[in-house]
Formats: C-alpha cells, sequence, structure tokens
C-alpha cells in the first residue's frame, strides 16, 4: 500500500486493519500530516492545525489496539477534520471570521462531543466562508479555498474545507453543517459523500439547533463511512432541546435494491441545468435501472417561487440576523459578501417574511410529499452547475447558469429546497465529472425520518459503479506527483 492509498483509506478499511494490528492509528495520522505539508499549500482546506496533541491522542489509540483484550471505541484511532464552525472544547471556532479570531470555546458542540467519545481524533479544522453565509469557501481570514480536482474553480460551501480535504486525501473523516446545502453542496462539488439528516436526528449547539433548516451530519469518502459516523451522531441529546428521542440505526452494507421505486427530476420544474449535470444524473438513473429498480421521471411543478421564500428565511432568522448585528461593531472586519447580506437582510420585514418560507414548504411537499409516498427515494442533481470558480463573488449580477442569467448564490446549486423540506434526510453522491474535471453529484432524498432507505439506495450505487478514490485513477490528477 502506498502512502497514497494509506491517506485515502476509507474509516472502516482503516479500522478493519487497526483490528487486525495492520495498521497503527500513529501510522496513518503521520502519512495525512506528510500529505497535508505537501498538498494542502495548493488547496488551503485546512483552518486551525492540532497535529502534536492529535498524535498523542494516535499514541493512545494505539495502545488500545495492542492490549490484549482491550476494549476500543466505534471510531478509535480515526482521524477527524472539523469544520471551523462547530464547537470543540478548549480550541477556537472562528465561522470564517475575523471576528472571532479569539473566541475559544469551553465546550464541544453535541456532535462533536460524540465523536471524541467514540474515539475519533480531531487532528484539524477545515476552513468556511465567514459565518457559513455561502456555497463558496473564501474570507479573510483563512483565504481561498480551492477545489483539489481544479484549483481554479471552488470546493463549494459552507463546508468547503471539508470536502476539499477529503478530496485531496488530507483525512479520513470530517463534518458539516447544513442550513441551505452547505454538506450536499461541497459534497457534489468536491466528488465525496455528504449526508443532511431530518432535522434533530443529530443533535446540534445553539443557536443552530433551533433553526429547522439547519443540520450537522457526515462528510467522507464512502456511504459505509457516512453511516459509521451516523451511527455514532445521532439520537437524542439532554442539552438539545430540538433533538428527537427516537435513534435508528442506519446500514453500513449494501443490499439488493431490485424493485425499489425511484422517482427523479432533472430540474425540479424550473431550474436550469448545465449538460455536463444532466448526462451525469441520466447516467445514474441507467445504473439504478440496471440494479432491478423501478426508475420514473416525475414532475413536481415546483416553481422560482421556491427560491424567493426560502430567501426570506435566511434573511430573518439568526442566519441572517448575524451579520447586522455584527455589523454594528465589526462592519470593518467582515467580508464584502457579508456586509451585503446585512445590507438585504436589514431590509426584510419580519412578520410577513418569516411566514412565508413556511407556507411555500407545506405547498412543496404537497406535491413531493404523494411522490415520496408511492416512490421509496426521489433523486436529483444536488448542483444544476458543476461548481463556480474559487474566487466567485455571490453577489455578481452577471452570473450565468447554462447561458441565462441566474441567481449568484442560489441560482448554481438545488439544496436549499430541502433545507425547507427538514424532515426528509438527504445524501450527496458523486455521479461523475464535467469537462472542467469538478464532479457532479446527485441527492438521494427519503421520506420524512427514513433514513435508513436513503442509505441503502447509495449503498447498491456505490458498489455499483465500483467506489470513489479506490485507485489512483478514481482521484484528483493535479495532486498527482504531490504527495
Amino acid at each position: 500500500m502506498t502512502n497514497e492509498d494509506l491517506c485515502y483509506l476509507t474509516g472502516t478499511g482503516a479500522l478493519a486493519l487497526f483490528k487486525k494490528k495492520k495498521l497503527s492509528p500513529v501510522d496513518l495520522l503521520h502519512a495525512l500530516i506528510a500529505r497535508s505539508e505537501k498538498v494542502n499549500p495548493g488547496i488551503n482546506c485546512f483552518a486551525d492545525r492540532y497535529f502534536d496533541e492529535a498524535l498523542a491522542k494516535a499514541k493512545a489509540s494505539e495502545a488500545r489496539y495492542m492490549k490484549r483484550g482491550g476494549e476500543t471505541a466505534p471510531l478509535e484511532g480515526l482521524p477527524l477534520a472539523v469544520k471551523d464552525a462547530q464547537r470543540v472544547a478548549g480550541k477556537r471556532t472562528t465561522h470564517g471570521s475575523l471576528i472571532f479570531k479569539d473566541s475559544v470555546d469551553d465546550h464541544s458542540d453535541p456532535m462533536i462531543e460524540r465523536l471524541e467519545q467514540a474515539g475519533a481524533v480531531i487532528f484539524a479544522r477545515t476552513t468556511t466562508p465567514e459565518f457559513c453565509l455561502s456555497g463558496v469557501t473564501h474570507s479573510r481570514i483563512w483565504g481561498l479555498t480551492c477545489n483539489p480536482w481544479n484549483p481554479e474553480w471552488g470546493p463549494g460551501g459552507s463546508s468547503g474545507g471539508s470536502g476539499a480535504a477529503l478530496a485531496a486525501g488530507l483525512t479520513t473523516l470530517a463534518t458539516g453543517t447544513d442550513i441551505g446545502g452547505s454538506i450536499r453542496i461541497p459534497a457534489g462539488t468536491c466528488g465525496v459523500v455528504g449526508f443532511k439528516p431530518p432535522h434533530g436526528r443529530n443533535p446540534d449547539g445553539p443557536p443552530a439547533n433551533f433553526d429547522r433548516f439547519n443540520h450537522c451530519g457526515p462528510m467522507t469518502r464512502s456511504v459505509a463511512d457516512a453511516a459509521l459516523m451516523q451511527n455514532v451522531t445521532s439520537g437524542p441529546h439532554p442539552l438539545d432541546h430540538d433533538s428527537i428521542r427516537t435513534r435508528i440505526t442506519v446500514p453500513m452494507s449494501p443490499a439488493s435494491v431490485k424493485g425499489m421505486k425511484i422517482a427523479y427530476s432533472v430540474d425540479l420544474g424550473y431550474v436550469e441545468v448545465e449538460p455536463d449535470v444532466r448526462r451525469n444524473l441520466l447516467a445514474a438513473m441507467d445504473v439504478f435501472r440496471e440494479l432491478g429498480a423501478k426508475v420514473t421521471e416525475v414532475d413536481l411543478g415546483w416553481t422560482a417561487e421556491v427560491d424567493a421564500d426560502c430567501l426570506h428565511w435566511y434573511n430573518m432568522m439568526n442566519f441572517g440576523r448575524q451579520t447586522i448585528w455584527q455589523r454594528k461593531e465589526h462592519a470593518d472586519l467582515m467580508t464584502d459578501y457579508a456586509l451585503k447580506f446585512a445590507e438585504t437582510a436589514s431590509h426584510a420585514s419580519t412578520l410577513d417574511d418569516v411566514h412565508k418560507p413556511w407556507a411555500r414548504t407545506h405547498a412543496m411537499y404537497q406535491t413531493l410529499g404523494p411522490v415520496l409516498d408511492s416512490h421509496d427515494v426521489f433523486i436529483c442533481p444536488t448542483n444544476n452547475a458543476a461548481g463556480v470558480k474559487a474566487d466567485h463573488n455571490p453577489w455578481d449580477q452577471s452570473f450565468t447558469v447554462n447561458g441565462k442569467k441566474a441567481d449568484p448564490e442560489f441560482g448554481w446549486v438545488m439544496t436549499h429546497q430541502f433545507n425547507m423540506l427538514h424532515n426528509c434526510p438527504v445524501m450527496s453522491v458523486p455521479t461523475g465529472h464535467a469537462e472542467t474535471r469538478v464532479p457532479t453529484g446527485m441527492q438521494i432524498v427519503g421520506r420524512t425520518w427514513d433514513d435508513a432507505r436513503v442509505f441503502k439506495a447509495a449503498l447498491a450505487f456505490e458498489k455499483a459503479v465500483g467506489g470513489w478514490y479506490t485507485s489512483e485513477a478514481k482521484r484528483p490528477e493535479f495532486l498527482h506527483g504531490r504527495a
């Protein structure tokens, strides 16, 4: 096994080798650190790093594996990169902003707490745009993060650093948060796996846990790894009022999907979709047909009003209001896109604009609900464009998709619709690449609270296409020779 193969190991693969004493958590972490020192300067996906501290924890994990009859935790010794928007006790969380460059947390968010208790070793934080505001990942504090598949393009956002780190082979597992697609956008753009659980399935910290559009979840290079993390993270937490009582175990092994009923839409009825994205989505539907699934194209009848009403939520809730609050004292430290967001949000009407997304969500489910009732899952692209340039301006009014003018923030993604439908589990998995080599992805949307069926479909698809990153030919060409 080459050093590169070691860095691209799945979490489940690494655990198997740890248990057989054929690989040490220390050796795996050393390999990732060495690779990051060579590769990360060209990608810039890491924020703070805790290499020495992490190596000490990896050595403790190694000792537990070596001890005869010793007990090991479910994620014992697996390297984990945490998004710089989730609290880690004793570490700073900057939220991609200069305003919080000295902000150190005294506790971890529930998801991070559970991953650490399960034995994961946090060794780095991943970059995010300021306040997680955008589908791009560049900020004044961390600079520009690039896509490992083509550094002229961005990794998506706001969990862009996590997506890039996974695609570049710089971490085994990563975390993300998702309020408008922030897990799934970079999963699609970087060619990795990202899961948005139903709101409340994974406990979270305030104020995010009170926002129904918000979710925290795993980002990985395999579906089984996402299940591995999800089975550790989910379940009620005594400090999260919104965490739900029911806890489920999602499958980690593929099973037959013969007879599974799959509905799909290329454009949700109103979205401009680039040819590469369309071609790869249709090819994925053919894979499911070959597996014996019954695949049917459906029309949800949604319109652009979905996007308009979605924006009302972001403007009015904490996601948008924080820019207004911070602008009062820290405008000189904020990014241009955050200041623009504050300007737009300040013109919104609280009473009217909070209600509109609720009404729109109900209207959307009047068509999606019956589709999910008569099918096992619904599938559509993750992003309707493979990506945007690394320095993309999310307020660029000249932006186009498929040759037509589009909203520069939401006009190239198809994720926020399912934040509005917050009880539906959604997973993004890779479908291929655009001509730019930037990956494309699809979203597998489940019935409300039916996480297991989403994993079943994703596992079957992954097995059929032979997985991702399993050989040098399936990894970013840009990185070959760098590590």
